[in-house]
């Protein structure tokens, strides 16, 4: 059974860095099209914050670029994003996120999701 665990979630306040990090189980990170991170701000879409390729290519988010920085390490099945700079609008719950269609993935109906971790920035 795939699964796929957040952690590294919190309070920051404006300005501050986190990292989050997502381990998966039951299926390597290197089977999959495309792996990444979206989140949800309450009473808002789903939205793709950035995605990695298995080239290691990688995109994100108009809104983070510069500020976020995703990782991947295959030897310990792990995705991280290193979120530095954070504001307010920042705020939402963060999945991890992980598929074999890179279509699918960027359209955000990836093969499989994490629970989520929250990020709450104050100003």
């Amino acid at each position: 059974q795939v699964q796929l665990v957040e952690s590294g979630g919190g309070s920051v306040q404006a300005g501050g860095s986190l990292r989050l990090s997502c381990v998966g189980s039951g299926s390597p990170f290197s089977m999959y099209c495309m792996v990444g991170w979206f989140r949800q701000a309450p009473g808002k879409e789903r939205e793709r914050v950035a995605l990695m390729g298995t080239d290691g290519s990688t995109t994100y988010a108009d809104s983070v670029k510069g500020r976020f920085t995703i990782s991947r390490d295959n030897a310990k099945n792990t995705l991280g994003l290193q979120m530095n700079s954070l504001k307010p609008e920042d705020t939402a719950m963060y999945y991890c996120a992980a598929g074999f269609r890179c279509e699918s993935v960027v359209r955000g109906y990836p093969t499989y999701w994490g629970q989520g971790t929250q990020v709450t920035v104050s100003s």
